[in-house]
């Protein structure tokens, strides 16, 4: 079995993480690489991987098995039917730690460094747009709250002229080794420190400004470049621009989502704009030059004579500009043809002198049910 990634690493998180910052942290990445969203190829196994975590890491019974015993401790595959296994009492962190009690071998579990820099978490935000702003792009400020370095204490989160101290308990490691007895003997396993809180360090006189967090919550304003043609749903990342990484660690990414207005007039498809296109029965029947609304400006499109309701015609060029620079959709106009609720007399004659000459009989009808009714009554 392949080992999997810590969770708390998964999530982004140190291992003291309070409830509230899990469930965050859980919320900003189950967004960011959701299926529907993201459409990178590996965003589906991240999506599992970020619920499997914090799944574990939300419940106090799982997690603090996990911290115990790591992914033994919530993972009943690991072990079974042998050393390890639930049937010695189960809680060894696996096979290396019998051997080293009675053998003299095996090897500790890795652990990370509670000290070393981890890059931020990443952010996201969802930008509104208008339908052309959308399609042609623009240039615009946004603004959102991030942790960012302390600018008081630079991040080590004690105040400044002191200095932050090795935890004595745990030498830095943020983990201690302590033994029980069982059935087999004495057992050691790893746990987090309890003098720490697994950070491997102390802060006697922490940081007035940030508590000795080493971070503080700022607004922070950006201007955000929306790329011509973007659609609703997609999304840019923005380097740098997320959450303050911890013991001198990068900053974390911004990831903004676009969410586009609808149109009233136009709908769009990928890169193909759609819209309708009312002209008369005389403009259809003898043909016409009639001007039409495209995202680009009004443009002429010649109907020739005898075009038919429903019929559509392609404008080249008219459409969205594709993402990576590569030409422009197109416009599909649909053709609507206006039939008139009334006509004055001089449309009716003419009418009926059309319809003379086509050879064909019509009965008008221009009373409604209720007034025929009327006539035949009298």
């Amino acid at each position: 079995m392949a080992d999997k990634r810590d969770y708390y690493e998964v999530l982004g998180l140190s291992r003291d993480a309070s409830a509230d910052e899990i469930k965050k942290a859980y919320r900003k990445l189950s967004k960011k690489y959701h299926p529907d969203i993201n459409k990178a190829p590996d965003a589906e196994e991240k999506f599992k991987e970020v619920n499997e975590a914090y799944e574990v890491l939300s419940d106090d019974q799982k997690r603090a098995a996990y911290d115990q015993y790591g992914q033994a401790g919530v993972d009943g595959s690991y072990g079974q039917g042998g050393f390890g296994g639930q049937g010695f009492g189960g809680g060894f962190d696996d096979v290396g730690d019998i051997f080293s009690q009675f053998f003299g071998g095996g090897q500790a579990r890795q652990r990370v460094d509670p000290t070393a820099p981890t890059r931020g978490s990443d952010l996201d935000y969802t930008m509104t747009v208008a339908f052309k702003e959308a399609i042609f792009g623009k240039k615009t400020n946004i603004t959102y709250t991030r942790s960012e370095t302390c600018h008081t204490c630079g991040g080590n989160g004690a105040e400044p002229g002191t200095s932050v101290q090795t935890c004595p308990k745990c030498q830095g490691s943020g983990y201690m080794t302590v033994e029980r007895q069982s059935m087999l003997g004495v057992i050691r396993q790893q746990v987090t420190c309890d003098q720490c809180n697994g950070r491997g360090v102390l802060i006697p006189t922490p940081c007035h400004t940030c508590a000795g967090r080493g971070v503080t919550d700022e607004k922070h304003t950006i201007e955000v470049k929306v790329p011509a043609g973007i659609d609703n749903g997609q999304q840019i990342r923005l380097s740098g621009q997320g959450e303050a990484g911890q013991n001198g660690g990068p900053y974390g990414d911004l990831y903004i989502v676009f969410r586009v207005k609808p149109s009233k007039e136009f709908e769009r498809n990928g890169n193909t704009i759609y819209s309708t296109q009312n002209i008369s029965f005389a403009q259809a029947t003898l043909g016409d030059e009639i001007e039409v609304n495209t995202v680009h400006g009004k443009i002429e499109l010649r109907v020739p004579a005898g075009t038919q309701p429903g019929t559509k015609f392609k404008l080249r060029g008219k459409g969205v500009p594709y993402l990576r620079g590569n030409g422009t959709g197109d416009q599909e106009v649909t053709i609507k043809v206006a039939i008139p609720n009334k006509l004055n007399k001089a449309q009716k004659d003419a009418l009926m002198q059309y319809i003379k000459a086509s050879g064909e009989s019509v009965e008008p009808q221009e009373k409604n049910f209720f007034e025929k009714m009327k006539d035949k009554l009298k």
